[in-house]
């Protein structure tokens, strides 16, 4: 029945952009109602594939509803949907097909000039990393994708914003089971999870420090009723500052309330920078490092990995970029590589990329609306939003 409702709404949204002001409102009230929506198609083909060659689109309509309260108060709505298909296909020999529709975004947000509240099927980020981020707790950007496309959380999220730019988060989730940034197991979809941020400026830049509860769910490496549900607690600092190179550091802990040998605790460091060097029209230039232990007693530092990676970007022009991500591995000696090129039509975008991914690629965020194989391959995309 969801999936029915969605298409429905999807073929409404199709109709293009409209924006309609309510009649029926109160004088000091006003309300606005938008549809738009991204339009993406692709090709891709890797070399190491048993199905090299994979056409695919996706179609993500949205709906915006605002209405405008007294006092500068808002109250506003989103409703978006995740509409794809691909086919896979070994030229002439066999082929197989995936699609599916999904909701992408469904909250709605009470918000003044300093405080707002939003519930329901959300995007929630923070942090100070770009590229490896520790504190990926509840999203799955991938840097490499220029959508920047992640799946939601089912949570209510409270944030107040002081007057000297200080801000406090505070979030419940319920509902939610898969895994996300850097978890290596899945949440109980059954038991809520918690937590809260505390931001604050500093001179020529920010710190915060954050922690989130959930109970986790084992049972995908240790099948025994016994490890469905492990309390867990994590805790993260992070820091930015401008101070002629941007810097930045984030660090994490997670610990879980039961043994479960190699994997009861998890610590993350990452360290950072980047500078957009004078050259023609600037070379930005980003650089972190991220340290990883996953091990039986807190800090052990006995089952370590370490990644470094780069993102150097250029602007050919108004309308032409290319930019690289490189990750590299140093303990399994791996490395991925990412060029993109891309230009601004009039009406649409469009990119060229080519990639090699390692056979393993645990130590490094995974996105499930990508298709992250191994090996080499070369992927166009055309992208249109309305």
């Amino acid at each position: 029945m969801k999936d029915k409702l969605l298409i429905l709404f999807a073929c409404w949204a199709l109709s293009g952009n409209m924006q309609l002001h309510a009649q029926d409102l109160p004088q000091t009230l006003s309300s606005k109602l938008a549809f738009s929506g991204q339009v993406s198609a692709w090709s891709n083909y890797n070399f190491d594939n048993e199905l090299p060659l994979q056409l695919g689109g996706r179609y993500i309509p949205t709906m915006e509803y605002d209405i405008t309260l007294p006092n500068t108060h808002l109250l506003d709505f989103e409703l978006a949907a995740n509409i794809y298909g691909t086919v896979s296909a070994h030229p002439f020999d066999s082929i197989a097909t995936d699609g599916n529709v999904t909701p992408y975004r469904a909250w709605v947000r009470y918000s003044t000039q300093q405080f707002e509240l939003r519930l329901g099927l959300q995007k929630i980020d923070f942090g100070s990393s770009t590229l490896l981020r520790p504190l990926q707790w509840f999203n799955e950007i991938d840097p490499r994708d220029p959508l920047k496309l992640t799946n939601g959380v089912y949570a209510a999220l409270g944030r107040y914003y002081f007057l000297n730019n200080a801000n406090i988060w505070v979030w419940m989730l319920y509902g939610n089971e898969k895994t996300r940034g850097f978890d290596r197991v899945e949440s109980n979809i059954k038991i809520p999870e918690f937590g809260g941020r505390i931001q604050h400026p500093t001179p020529r830049g920010e710190m915060a420090l954050s922690y989130h509860h959930r109970t986790a769910n084992v049972l995908s490496i240790l099948p025994l009723s016994q490890y469905e549900k492990i309390p867990e607690d994590r805790f993260g600092i992070d820091g930015k500052w401008d101070v002629k190179v941007g810097l930045w550091v984030e660090a994490t802990h997670s610990i879980k309330h039961k043994d479960i040998g190699i994997g009861t605790n998890q610590s993350l460091f990452n360290v950072g920078s980047d500078y957009t060097f004078g050259i023609g029209n600037g070379l930005n230039v980003v650089l972190e490092h991220l340290y990883i232990t996953i091990d039986h007693e807190p800090f052990e530092f006995t089952n370590s990995t370490h990644i470094t990676a780069s993102n150097i970007s250029y602007p050919l022009g108004l309308f032409d970029a290319v930019s690289t991500i490189v990750n590299y591995n140093w303990n399994k000696r791996n490395m991925s590589f990412f060029i993109n090129y891309s230009h601004e039509f009039p009406c649409f975008s469009g990119y060229v990329m080519a990639y090699y991914n390692p056979r393993t690629q645990d130590d490094i965020q995974q996105n499930k609306l990508l298709n992250n194989t191994s090996g080499p391959g070369i992927r166009l995309m055309l992208v249109y939003n309305h």
